[in-house]
């Protein structure tokens, strides 16, 4: 494959709709719960589910994923909190709000493997998946952010991305709003 062609392979499992996690690598390791969580509750949401709907008691904050990624890497978590924003091609990932201004963590699946309704901004959301980090080059963090800007309509300047990044986001399994 040539360097444009991995590059373009890599922003898309990124960014866009894209095939998203297999259901074999969303289950297959869960450890033991992240020393950040908050106060147990009970497992059964209500409210409007999606696949596998949400399994565990506690909840990690998103403030403490963002903040410590590599130590939630590969494992399991719940975590709770607004929908800000949600893929408006076709459901496939919504994004969730941390505590903190500008903190959001996204929640992505496999396109057609559940579909979120873009109606859902501003709903509260609890969701479940595993925490997945990517590093990513400087050309890649540039393509990425240019397919945001075209996604979301927005111009961009590839000038003004001078270091690669770290994309953190949570290949779901499960999800409920309400």
């Amino acid at each position: 494959m040539t360097r444009i062609g991995t590059l373009l392979f890599v922003v898309a499992s990124l960014v866009a709709c894209d095939k998203g996690p297999k259901k074999s690598e969303t289950t297959a390791a869960t450890p033991a719960a992240p020393a950040a969580t908050t106060a147990a509750k009970p497992a059964e949401v209500k409210g409007q589910s999606f696949g596998a709907g949400v399994k565990l008691a506690s909840a990690t904050s998103i403030d403490a994923i963002l903040s410590e990624p590599k130590k939630f890497a590969g494992q399991t978590v719940r975590v709770e909190g607004m929908i800000t924003d949600v893929c408006p091609m076709r459901g496939c990932w919504f994004e969730m709000a941390g505590d903190k201004p500008g903190q959001k963590l996204r929640f992505k699946v496999t396109d057609g493997e559940m579909v979120f309704p873009v109606e859902s901004k501003g709903k509260h959301a609890v969701a479940e998946g595993v925490v997945a980090v990517h590093e990513l080059s400087l050309d890649d963090t540039k393509e990425y952010a240019a397919e945001e800007a075209r996604e979301k309509n927005q111009p961009f300047d590839p000038a003004s991305i001078t270091a690669p990044m770290s994309v953190v986001r949570l290949d779901g399994t499960g999800a409920v709003f309400n």
